[in-house]
């Protein structure tokens, strides 16, 4: 079966998506770019007004730290990187709250750590919280709470985060937002000869030929992350998209 194909088959019966948008969607290397941020949630209000429930798990906290703290290198250290996202988490929400308010959608802040989703009673509210958030037609904006979490509970990336939201959510679809085309057998941009993987149908048999971590300047994933996050979510379909181009994910009727 063709990619193509299997979107579309897929689509038809999507009523809750959830989107991960990573760090080089929203930002340069000078920092959160808005007009990345107006085009996208363009789209995904017009997917929420087809009735779809949509669920966005964001980076680039720690981006906009540094554009509004004007720090020109990726902090190193652990406090260092939470303190820049701790100024940053106000600045993304604001613009999040900002442009999907210009079509009517109102937005809730959602912060989590690993700890939150290892507790069975932390695991049960942060759930009943994201579903009321949803039947009142809230789009959820979920991150990661870099200004508590610890190296030994971070998630490492939001590719995690995104699986175990969607898990949690038991969502239809997870959509990875990428600056990459989709997942490579080696990291494209170290290696101008890297091959494009498609479609992946057997995880175990694709796990042997992935490899690689991302060289980004903000980003903390890679095309290991996206395996482990595939390989956590089997039963889950994925959709791979470049950019912030969600148009073809379904019909636009706006």
């Amino acid at each position: 079966m063709s990619q193509r194909d299997y979107k579309t088959r897929l689509l038809r019966r999507v009523r809750r998506a959830v989107v991960k948008v990573g760090s080089q969607i929203l930002s340069s290397e000078s920092g959160i770019e808005e007009e990345r941020v107006k085009r996208l949630t363009e789209e995904l209000a017009g997917i929420h007004d087809q009735g779809k429930e949509v669920v966005v798990v964001s980076s680039g906290a720690v981006a906009a730290g540094m554009s509004r703290l004007a720090v020109k290198e990726r902090p190193r250290t652990i406090p260092q990187k939470q303190a820049l996202a701790a100024v940053g988490q106000i600045k993304l929400m604001t613009l999040y709250e900002k442009y999907f308010s210009r079509f009517n959608k109102n937005v809730a802040q959602v912060l989590l750590t690993h700890e939150d989703l290892a507790n069975r009673r932390r695991y049960l509210n942060a759930k009943h919280t994201l579903q009321t958030l949803l039947e009142s037609s809230i789009i959820p904006i979920v991150n990661e709470n870099d200004t508590v979490a610890v190296e030994e509970m971070k998630f490492g990336d939001n590719d995690h985060l995104s699986a175990l939201v969607a898990t949690l959510l038991e969502a239809d679809l997870l959509v990875i937002l990428s600056d990459v085309h989709g997942i490579y057998e080696r990291d494209p941009r170290l290696h101008a000869d890297a091959e494009l993987i498609p479609l992946i149908s057997d995880i175990k048999k694709a796990k042997k030929n992935l490899s690689g971590e991302s060289q980004s300047f903000f980003g903390t994933g890679g095309i290991s992350s996206k395996r482990r996050r595939r390989e956590f979510r089997r039963s889950l379909p994925m959709a791979w998209k470049r950019e912030s181009c969600l148009s073809s994910l379904t019909p636009r009727t706006r």
